[in-house]
């Protein structure tokens, strides 16, 4: 597929987006509208003035017509010119066209000035509101749709916000006084003005309700795109082993072929909508001369009024023209804005408690009670789990994969929330927990170990906000990560790259794991973090987490023996319960599901 593949289809696309008005049609540009500027206060910030000015820069524009109309009228007779008269109106025409230019400069800053913290505004509380989301919506999207939100879809309302918001009202004003100013040179070309432009207004009313449906899909397809992009740019190495090259760019051109189509149906509607109003002005002022000339000495109408009259009508024109152009900036901004506001308008799942309780400095104890889980779309994930933990032993969960294992690890850093049931942490139900206390005294490490693109020693320091370089230092050495470290190109400093692309597997965890100690939580949970080591690194692992784990309570997604084997108590998930628990030799003994999975490990261990 090429990007021009649907360049024949454009035509019945244009004819299904005239009758297709469903979704965001529905709710409507002005509460679109209205949620937005709700959504981005910042953009009322000052409005007042930056309105005003703007006025008076569109009053400028009314001087010529008025000028001329009084330097014909009064300056010019049938005596002769009147030099002072004509000097005294062009130099007043010209000191405050000067004066509306500077004002010009002065509204255009504070327009610039206000659309960035539009942007930086709503991308901000976007960015933290995706953040505060449930895993389950974060499982349901795909991440380059969110990405799109932040990013592009925020973008839209670049011009919207520099330009557009005033627009409407500068040239709405323009050409309501324009009328006034008509009505009183002469009716009767006021009238024959009206009459021409009337059709105008339901064509661009019918063009705005199918413009804005457009756009919404617009900005769909981009998601889409990016989506893919994002896709094939994070398995790059898995599109070049396995030669899916081929089919890789099939599909991002499939992505970029349908954006292609709905940015041409959209812009059908934009190039409607120029010509008409361009034809309709050239038609007003047609008909203004052509009336002014046969019946204007009838009318009591003077040749500087018709002039001015003439004057007036393009300035009439020429907000009407741009209209359209701000109608089309507008339907781009609302597309956008609606797609920011479908993640602003997403529940927060997880709420915070307004005044939530402490944890101690101290190893922490569980308690599960009742405790279900399901996804929004699929079964029962964790049925009806009953445990209790005790503060500083080590704890192994085991199970097949899908068994519900690792959403039990999410529910303990509370990533989620359980459906029913209820987890208590040192007696404090986990709802009511304050969310700095939280983080700080129950610390997940991810089985990917994710990294950012900064040095060792700061990804290390990201265990908690106000962490020194000091106390990094000093977590590596209570891990006794020090000969690692010494071996890097150049030791704590030493870059590791995009998601820390530039480490090991390994490394990577050892980086995350020193990590966790400097948080000190009382809580550590680790899923799979000795899944996918080589032999010759899980030897330091394993000794790095047996430091990691003293002093407080482990919880460990264990997919490996020896993690099972040195726990103080198994945990065996089986869909969705908890089918065995104790020790590792009486689980053995017993001759249950623990007992074939060790049989399983052996088995693979042999072979390898």
């Amino acid at each position: 597929m090429t990007f021009l593949d649907g360049h024949d289809a454009v035509g019945k696309e244009f004819e299904a987006e005239t009758q297709d008005l469903e979704g965001i049609e529905e709710v409507g540009a002005l509460k679109i509208l209205k949620r937005g500027l709700n959504a981005s206060p910042e953009l009322k910030a000052g409005v007042s003035l930056t309105a005003l000015m703007a006025l008076a820069v569109a009053g400028g524009k009314l001087l010529v017509p008025l000028t001329i109309k009084e330097v014909l009228d009064r300056g010019i007779t049938t005596s002769g010119v009147n030099v002072s008269s004509v000097l005294f109106f062009s130099l007043i025409a010209m000191f405050l066209s000067i004066a509306s230019m500077a004002l010009g400069r002065a509204t255009y800053y504070r327009l610039a000035k206000t659309a960035e913290n539009v942007l930086m505004g709503l991308r901000v509380r976007t960015f933290e509101h995706l953040h505060k989301l449930s895993i389950a919506d974060h499982v349901e999207a795909r991440k380059g749709a969110y990405t799109a939100r932040v990013t592009s879809d925020v973008e839209t309302l670049t011009q919207f916000a520099q330009w557009g918001a005033i627009a409407w009202i500068i040239n709405s004003i323009q050409i309501l006084a324009v009328l006034v100013i008509m009505v009183v040179y002469s009716w009767h070309l006021s009238i024959v003005t009206l009459l021409v432009h009337a059709p105008l207004f339901p064509v661009l009313r019918w063009m705005q309700r199918r413009q804005l449906r457009a756009h919404d899909r617009v900005r769909s397809r981009v998601s889409d795109t990016l989506s893919v992009v994002s896709e094939s740019i994070q398995g790059v190495d898995v599109v070049r082993s396995y030669g899916y090259r081929k089919k890789t760019r099939s599909k991002l051109h499939h992505a970029i072929g349908d954006q292609y189509k709905e940015q041409m149906v959209a812009q059908k509607y934009f190039s409607f909508v120029l010509p008409i109003t361009d034809i309709i002005g050239v038609a007003a002022i047609a008909s203004v001369v052509g009336a002014g000339v046969y019946w204007g000495p009838d009318w009591g109408v003077t040749s500087g009024e018709l002039i001015a009259f003439v004057f007036l009508s393009n300035l009439l024109v020429m907000p009407i023209s741009e209209l359209g152009e701000v109608l089309t900036q507008t339907q781009t901004a609302l597309a956008g804005w609606w797609k920011v506001l479908e993640v602003l308008d997403k529940e927060v799942e997880v709420k915070e408690p307004d005044q939530g309780m402490t944890l101690p400095d101290s190893p922490l104890d569980i308690k599960v009670e009742g405790v279900d889980f399901s996804y929004r779309t699929g079964g029962v994930v964790l049925d009806n789990v009953d445990i209790y933990i005790p503060a500083g032993i080590s704890v192994a969960v085991v199970g097949e994969t899908g068994s519900g294992k690792t959403t039990f690890a999410k529910l303990l850093t509370r990533l989620a929330d359980p459906t029913s049931g209820r987890i208590l942490i040192n007696g404090e139900d986990l709802r009511k927990i304050d969310s700095n206390h939280r983080h700080r005294g129950i610390r997940m490490v991810p089985q990917d170990g994710f990294l950012f693109d900064t040095s060792v020693v700061e990804n290390v320091r990201f265990g908690r906000n106000d962490a020194k370089r000091s106390e990094a230092e000093e977590a590596i050495d209570d891990l006794g990560l020090w000969s690692w470290v010494d071996q890097l190109p150049e030791g704590l400093e030493t870059r590791v790259g995009e998601r820390g692309e530039a480490l090991s597997v390994g490394e990577r965890q050892l980086v995350a794991l020193a990590r966790a100690q400097v948080a000190d939580p009382g809580l550590l949970i680790l899923d799979e973090a000795t899944s996918a080591i080589d032999p010759e690194t899980e030897q330091m692992l394993e000794a790095t987490l047996e430091r990691l784990a003293q002093g407080r309570t482990t919880v460990s997604i264990a997919h490996r023996i020896s993690t099972a084997e040195r726990s103080d108590l198994i945990l065996v998930f089986d869909e969705g319960k908890i089918v065995e628990k104790g020790e590792h030799s009486h689980l053995v003994n017993s001759k249950g599901v623990y007992s074939k999975l060790y049989e399983s490990w052996i088995g693979n261990t042999r072979e390898v």
